[in-house]
């Protein structure tokens, strides 16, 4: 083994991380175990947790219902203004509601409604299945012929850029697209392809949920349109976080939200019995938000502002590039094959590798080795790595613990059932 590929090049590269410093701030009950599945669901910010008792005890405890105006009603759009800084949105272009999906569905059937007379929706076939069921249903709950069209990937891997260039056209309503595939981490050059759907008249949703946090999205310098996103995992809001809905400005009064309700509607507390919806992005508001998961998002939020986004990006970059040395010269002979871009330009913040055993090898890096990556049906890997707090000597130590337990075959205990979260 090379210098390059040894525990004491890892920690030299660790000495001289400027981010180091943050890994502090988050809860590391135990320090053995390298937990490499951020890109699911992030590690707690140290704050969230004080946070939460002051929800708890103060806020609810002691305000009661005096605290909606002591900054709860206003949370959708403080957290959302802090969100549109990450996403570089205007403050007023983002806000924080419901689930990814439930946003999806509105800002997708409010597009369509918005391109009367088109009737094609694009995609490609890496897209998050829920992004695919919720584009059906939209088109056939709108009734007006629209019809889904997935280009397919020329590789598993790469998005299909020159397919859905040549797909888009006069009759093209809406193109939806992960900005990061959330298989290969796979990443889209965002400002080209929504300025090659505004050349045909379309409108363009993008799904931010494996990108936000892990890499700058510029949002306005790309005259983006719509977009949505969670906040559990690159930015560390917690176990089921609220989502958000981004809308460039000149399009926010144009849009109907097609799932109306009293928090979106102009004075709220007029209770009125017909619907008028707020001038602002408030509009696309539905239901009363959940506070205590909405407020916990915040201290993520805070880190990453405070760190950097570009900054958070090299590191995340570098990270990715050593492990994909590492497969090149420890796992490549083993079996396994790299599921994502070699381009670190077009490459988000995990890696997925294949194996013919991944299912097995998953579950022995968890139970015999103390890794936590996951496991994509049928064969792959995803290693998430989390800038915040993943150290280039957890990245080292996961590819040895590959090497070592693929190489002695004592993953073979572990062709069991799996968990149903892998």
């Amino acid at each position: 083994m090379t210098a390059t590929f040894s525990l004491d090049h890892a920690r030299s590269l660790d000495a001289a991380d400027s981010l180091a410093q943050f890994r502090a701030r988050f809860a590391i009950p135990d320090p053995l175990l390298i937990y490499l599945d951020g890109n699911s669901l992030g590690r707690q910010p140290l704050v969230a947790s004080a946070l939460a008792h002051d929800l708890v005890e103060r806020q609810w405890g002691n305000d009661l219902i005096r605290a909606w105006n002591h900054g709860w009603l206003e949370l959708p759009e403080r957290i959302g203004a802090k969100l549109a800084a990450i996403l570089g949105a205007q403050p007023s272009e983002v806000i924080l509601a419901d689930s990814t999906s439930v946003n999806l569905f509105k800002l997708a059937v409010a597009a369509l409604r918005a391109r009367p007379g088109r009737t094609k929706i694009l995609t490609d076939d890496l897209n998050f299945p829920s992004d695919f069921y919720i584009l059906q249903e939209a088109s056939a709950l709108l009734g007006q012929g629209h019809t889904l069209e997935r280009i397919p990937s020329p590789d598993g891997i790469h998005g299909p850029l020159a397919g859905l260039l040549a797909a888009l056209d006069e009759d093209t309503a809406l193109l939806s697209l992960s900005h990061t595939i959330y298989r290969s981490g796979f990443t889209y050059d965002l400002a080209a392809l929504t300025a090659a759907a505004h050349a045909v008249g379309a409108l363009v949703l993008w799904d931010l949920s494996h990108s936000a946090g892990a890499l700058p999205v510029n949002l306005s310098l790309a005259r983006a349109d719509l977009a949505v996103g969670c906040t559990y995992k690159h930015l560390n809001g917690g176990p089921g976080s609220p989502a958000y809905i981004c809308i460039r400005s000149e399009l926010q009064s144009d849009l109907h939200n097609p799932i109306p309700g009293w928090m979106g509607r102009d004075d709220m507390f007029g209770f009125q019995p017909q619907y008028a919806p707020d001038p602002s992005l408030r509009r696309f508001l539905t239901g009363t938000p959940p506070i205590f998961s909405s407020a916990l998002i915040e201290p993520g939020l805070d880190l990453i502002l405070e760190a950097g986004i570009e900054n958070i990006r090299a590191k995340s970059a570098a990270q990715t590039a050593y492990f994909i040395d590492l497969w090149e010269s420890l796992l490549k002979p083993l079996d396994f094959a790299l599921q994502s871009p070699t381009d670190p330009t077009s490459r988000g913040a995990h890696v997925a590798l294949s194996h013919p055993h991944a299912a097995a090898i998953d579950q022995a890096l968890i139970h015999a080795h103390a890794i936590i990556p996951d496991f994509r049906p049928p064969n792959v890997i995803r290693f998430g790595f989390s800038p915040l707090y993943t150290t280039f000597e957890e990245v080292f130590r996961a590819a040895r613990a590959l090497v070592e337990l693929t190489a002695s075959k004592s993953y073979i205990p572990f062709q069991i059932t799996l968990p149903k979260v892998t």
